[in-house]
């Protein structure tokens, strides 16, 4: 019994969606895309659960919030984060102390090309402390993230 809760808290995927992309779908279609949250989510989860893990999604405007959802990661065992921080990317010091705080490794997403955007949208705050980045690939970049994050906690992600 001990070796399953150990093997099942290993199997757990956190997505967390910071400001703004409850909108997604509605705000800036042409940037963002149409796709709704609640649809990428469902899709997560759905890819998660086939592959034998537990994806656990959670989206907030308000920065603190999104802090204390990283911290309680840490206490469930998640093993690995897809995080799309949005404008706190730019922003977000607090965010970022909270992610290397906790240890857990992730990857950076964003649903636009941050690079090819305004200049303020060119610096991130957790780019550096990232497994990787990905951007510009729309919704797709949450699967690829949740692909290469499964592949690491099955031990057959490359590095």
């Amino acid at each position: 019994m001990a070796k399953f809760a150990k093997t099942a808290k290993r199997r757990r995927i956190l997505i967390l969606h910071g400001p703004n992309l409850n909108l997604l779908g509605t705000r800036e279609p042409r940037i963002y895309g149409r796709e709704k949250l609640a649809a990428i989510n469902r899709r997560l989860v759905a890819a998660g659960r086939a592959a034998g893990a537990e994806v656990l999604c959670f989206q907030s405007n308000v920065e603190g919030e999104l802090i204390d959802r990283i911290q309680r990661a840490a206490r469930e065992g998640v093993g690995f984060m897809v995080l799309n921080p949005a404008a706190y990317t730019h922003t977000s010091v607090a965010l970022r102390d909270a992610v290397a705080g906790v240890g857990i490794p992730f990857i950076e997403v964003h649903l636009s090309n941050v690079q090819a955007r305004e200049p303020f949208r060119h610096r991130s705050y957790f780019s550096d402390l990232a497994v990787g980045t990905i951007c510009g690939l729309g919704s797709r970049g949450y699967d690829f993230a949740l692909a290469h994050a499964l592949g690491k906690l099955d031990g057959s992600a490359q590095a």
